[in-house]
């Protein structure tokens, strides 16, 4: 696959512990998009962050809340990035989780496999 040249980047942030059918929605959107031949896919962990929801006032004046975030990027063509966040924001949605998807333009300047053989 060629992807080199503008492309779009489609980044997820999620928290680590929501789930969908029984299993973590980053993991879920991972399987989908390898599913969906997405060209490449990175799920990353955060150390810390806040959003919509997870400001939680207690009796400090503000405390961020003690779930890690989760940043899932990929990087394929506009129309396929554009079709996989749809997925995406239905596996969200599913979850019953917050979050935010967006889309990136980027410029891919090189995309290979390795030369290393899995047989060995």
């Amino acid at each position: 696959m060629i992807i080199e040249g503008d492309n779009k980047k489609l980044k997820i942030i999620i928290g680590e512990r929501d789930m969908v059918y029984r299993r973590p929605l980053y993991e879920a959107i991972l399987f989908a998009a390898k599913k969906y031949k997405i060209a490449g896919a990175t799920v990353c962990k955060g150390l810390i962050s806040y959003g919509a929801d997870s400001l939680v006032s207690h009796v400090k004046v503000f405390s961020i809340s003690d779930e890690r975030p989760v940043i899932i990027e990929m990087v394929d063509r506009e129309e396929r990035i554009t079709d996989f966040s749809e997925i995406a924001a239905r596996l969200l949605k599913k979850s019953g989780s917050g979050g935010i998807i967006y889309i990136e333009d980027v410029n891919v300047v090189s995309y290979a496999h390795s030369d290393i053989s899995l047989d060995n």
